[in-house]
Formats: C-alpha cells, structure tokens, sequence
C-alpha cells in the first residue's frame, strides 16, 4: 500500500473499483500515465500488488499507489473501507466504480435468489454506497467526477440476466439523477457502456452454455472472445476523458466508447446538457407515428 498522498494543484486521487486487471487496470493505468495518484479495489489481493508494483516501476518518482482488497459485495464492510481510503491515501476527487460480476445465467425462476442479489449489491448498490461515502468531500472541495461502467441490458432487455441487466440499467439512472443532485457543486456523474470485450464476464456465459444463456449470447461471447478487439484502451480512454476540463459541461449522460463519436461530444455540450440525448427516456406513440385518435 502506497504511502500518504502527496498531490499537487494537478493531481488528481483516482479511486478505481475493479482495479487490479481487465478494463479496470486498463483505466488505472491511463490515469497513471496523466501523472494522478490511484486507489485500486479489488477482491484479489495478488492480483492487486501485482498491479501496484507494475505501476511503481514507471510512475513519476512521488506518485502513489494505495491498494485494498475488499469483496463489494459484502456491502456492510464498504463504510469502513471508504474510512480507511480517507485516512491511509486522502479523499478521491474522481472515482470510477468498474467492478462487475455477470450473476446467475437463466432464466429468473431458475435463478439462485443469494447470488441474483451479490450482482445488485457489486453492479449496483456498492457504487451508489462509494459515490455517498466520497461525496462530501467532493462537494466541500466543489469538484469531483465520478464514471460508473454500464454494461448490457442498460438499455434494452436483456433475457435470461436479469439480475446484471437490472443492476446495468439501475446504475445509469442513478448517475443521471446523482448528476441533477451534485451538478451545482462542480461534480459531473457519467456512464460509460465500454462495449463488448473478453473477460471474466464472457467466461461466465460461455460456460453456462445454450441452454441457460441463449443462442445469441453464445454466438456473441464466441465472437468477442475470437475477435479479442482489445477495445478496454479506447473504453478507458473514454473513461478519462470524461474527467477532464473539456468535460465539464458533460452530465448525467450515458456514453459508448465503441458507438458514439465521444471525442466531438464537447462541441455540443450546451446543446445536449439540458435535453435527453445519451440518456434513457420513455419512448412515446407519436415519436414512432403512431397515432391513438
């Protein structure tokens, strides 16, 4: 664990769920190369020191790492773990909660109810708990930038996980309602749906199989693995894009590193800060020339 944070005007404490490998030390690692300091939490402690001493071997000489393992989906351990990050490394002005577990593959009658609920509270509720704990001192400091990863089944329904699908899709409307909360205090609150890539999570469906996840997210967890675009550096790119000065005015949006031309988005920022675009809406009869009368 690094030591007591010692940031300039410039330097930004980053805390990073998830962010010990896959798109999370990917992200890390971006913020890294800016010159901030990191928190990383994850639930593998190897895995975490592992990242640790790969970024002590090309940080600048006063850069911190500070690292703690904690499984998020014991959420009755995450107020002390907000407690310990604030004393050992300082309060982070940017967090980004990445950490995702898929949850049970099925449909919701076969579900494991115990394990339908570890996907709320790691997709869901611990980020909501670790955006209320870091909050205040955002607020007091009149900045911060939180990013929370969406992921599928935010936007459309995803059949047979229903229980990710339902964290992915609760996780973006809370940013878009955080956003309206803390938005006069300098804080922005963004999703970022980083798009299909190989991990853990892509393990998970093609090892439940046809039968439980479906033909379709068989044939494309086969494709993502087989491809392997590595589209995590252009996801985290995204990620921290959104937290710079040009992206002040982005807020409560939910934003695809693969789909959307995210880089141009700042040239529109007063056009689309107050109306629904990259955001979920209710789709109504008369946007799709239907009529009732």
């Amino acid at each position: 664990m690094g030591g007591e944070s010692t940031m300039n005007a410039s330097r930004h404490l980053v805390a990073i769920t998830g962010g010990s490998r896959g798109l999370g030390r990917c992200i890390a690692e971006k913020f890294w190369k800016e010159g901030d300091d990191l928190v990383l939490i994850a639930r593998d402690e190897h895995e975490l020191k592992k990242s640790a001493e790969y970024f002590w071997a090309f940080g600048q000489q006063d850069q911190q790492v500070h690292f703690y393992s904690e499984n998020l989906s014991n959420l009755e351990n995450i107020p002390s773990l907000i407690e310990l990050i604030q004393k050992k490394a300082g309060y982070p002005d940017i967090l980004i909660n990445n950490a995702a577990i898929q949850g049970p593959i099925g449909p919701l009658y076969k579900n494991d109810w115990y394990a339908w609920q570890q996907c709320l509270n790691v997709c869901l509720l611990a980020p909501i708990m670790l955006c209320r704990g870091f909050l205040p001192s955002m607020i007091d400091h009149h900045y911060g930038r939180i990013v929370n990863i969406s992921g599928g089944g935010a936007t459309s329904p995803r059949p047979n996980f229903s229980s990710y699908a339902t964290a992915k899709c609760g996780i973006v409307r809370f940013s878009e309602t955080l956003a309206q909360e803390v938005g006069d205090y300098g804080i922005t609150v963004n999703c970022v749906a980083p798009g299909a890539m190989k991990s853990r999570l892509t393990e998970a469906i093609l090892t439940a199989g046809i039968e439980d996840a479906g033909n379709l997210e068989i044939s494309k967890a086969k494709k993502v693995v087989h491809d392997n675009l590595k589209i995590e550096k252009r996801a985290a790119e995204l990620v921290h894009f959104l937290t710079t000065e040009s992206c002040n005015q982005i807020n409560g949006k939910l934003i695809s590193a693969v789909w959307d031309p995210w880089e141009k988005i700042p040239e529109i920022s007063q056009d689309i800060r107050n109306n629904d675009v990259y955001t979920l809406r209710r789709i109504l009869p008369k946007e799709r020339n239907l009529s009732f009368e």
